[in-house]
Order: structure tokens, then sequence, then C-alpha cells
């Protein structure tokens, strides 16, 4: 049986049209979109111990070989986390972990020894190279949402770095380049519009709010894949906020 949970805002130009799961340019020349709505998502976790969570692709027990990866990009896990609960020490290597709060606080451990806490509108990123491990628990009196996603590093092992960017600027990006990757925050206001950066491969997730995409409405906890984009646009439909990933395409290895 499946337990519904309140996802804490998580819900469950270009002419475009759609195609199926996809939105495609005219002629079919164009960028390729795939739309992927919130309640699509694997859903994770142990509701038991104050933990509920939903992954964009494979994770854990859910395997979809169709849907393994997107440019460097994962995993975007949504977490909801009780007060108290969390996720006991574990290891990582090899992975880029970028982490976006929502709501409430994330307190961070690690065995190179930082701790700290992160809020809402600061980014965390836990560069794990070859090999990390780390504590991740919801300290605070209140629930805990946060958006985490892994990416795959260019080339494997290095030291292991960690930082975190208080209050990040809309529209000023993040790099990570060990992954080829850049993270836009976009805050949208009513009518408001946006550029989607033109770029092999380019992912866009709504943390809250609506905006649109060519013909297609995306609300919290949706996602857009766009493959050779150029020239497209959101354009918040509500006061919305959404992570935008640059990337190029999937590496080929061997």
């Amino acid at each position: 049986m499946r337990v519904r949970v309140a996802r804490c805002g998580f819900r469950h130009g270009t002419s475009l049209h759609y195609r199926g799961g996809e939105v495609r340019g005219r002629g079919y020349r164009g960028p390729m979109i795939q739309v992927r709505r919130g309640h699509e998502r694997y859903p994770g976790g142990d509701a038991e111990a104050g933990i509920v969570s939903w992954h964009a692709f494979s994770f854990g027990s859910h395997f979809d070989p169709e849907n393994l990866r997107f440019g460097a990009l994962v995993a975007c896990n949504e977490e909801r986390l009780t007060a108290g609960a969390g996720f006991d020490e574990h290891p990582h290597r090899d992975t880029e972990i970028v982490t976006w709060v929502v709501e409430g606080e994330l307190t961070h451990r690690d065995s190179a020894g930082h701790e700290t806490t992160v809020r809402p509108g600061d980014l965390q990123r836990l560069s794990s190279a070859g090999g990390v491990r780390h504590v991740e628990r919801n300290d605070g009196a209140g629930p805990l949402c946060f958006v985490q996603m892994w990416l795959t590093p260019q080339e494997a092992g290095g030291e292991p770095s960690y930082e975190v960017v208080r209050g990040i600027a809309d529209g000023t990006p993040y790099a990570v380049p060990s992954a080829g990757a850049l993270l836009h925050v976009r805050r949208l206001a009513d009518g408001e519009r946006t550029a989607v950066p033109d770029a092999r491969r380019a992912y866009v997730h709504v943390v809250r709010g609506a905006v649109q995409l060519g013909d297609a409405r995306l609300e919290p906890g949706d996602a857009a894949r766009i493959t050779d984009g150029e020239g497209l646009e959101l354009r918040g439909l509500a006061a919305a906020e959404c992570l935008v990933w640059e990337m190029g395409p999937e590496p080929v290895y061997g």
C-alpha cells in the first residue's frame, strides 16, 4: 500500500508540439523536450523513519534501464525529513552531490571534518571524488525538504571537496567543472520570462510555483529534459523557483 505524504511544495519564442510525453519543434527538427511529471517519480525512503523520497531516475531498488541518466545528471531526488530524521553515515565516491534546501535546515557532517547547517537559498556541493562518508539530518524543530542532485564527474578519483554558497543569487550560474555542468537558479514572478540555456542537454526542475515551457505547463516536482535546445524560454505562471542544469551530452566510456 502506498501512503500519500505531503511534499512541501512538490506536486504530484519557439512554437512547440507534444508527441506523447515529448515536445518537439515544428517539423520535429527542433529540440526534443521530454516532460516528466512529479507523480511519475519513483517513491523511496522510509516513512516509518520519517523519510519520504521521490526519485527522477533509477535509484536504489527502482531500476529502469531507459531512465538511468540525462547528460551528467544521474539523480534528482526530492527528500522530505521529519524533525529528528536523517540519513546515517554512508559512503560516496566519484559523484558530485549538489543540494538545494527548500524548507527547514539540513545538517551535514562528513569524514573530512566539515559540519554545516544549510538553509533555504543556500547551495551545498560535496565532491566525493576518491571517497568520503557523510551524514545528513534534520536536527531542526520543523520539517525539512530539499532537492539533491547527483552528477558523474568526467574523471574518477581525486581528493574530496566541500562548499556551501550562502544565498545564491538568481541568474548567477554555479559551475561544477568536474562534471562539465552549470546550475542556474531561476526565480520568476507571474508573467516574467527567462531564457533556457542553449545546450546539448538542459534539465529544468520546478521547485515551487508554475512555469510555461512551450505548450507545457510545469508545476512543482515536474521536470523537462531538453536535448539540443536553442531559443527556448520559461515564463512564470505563479511565483516560481526552478533549478536549470546546463550540460553536455551523456559521456561515452571505453
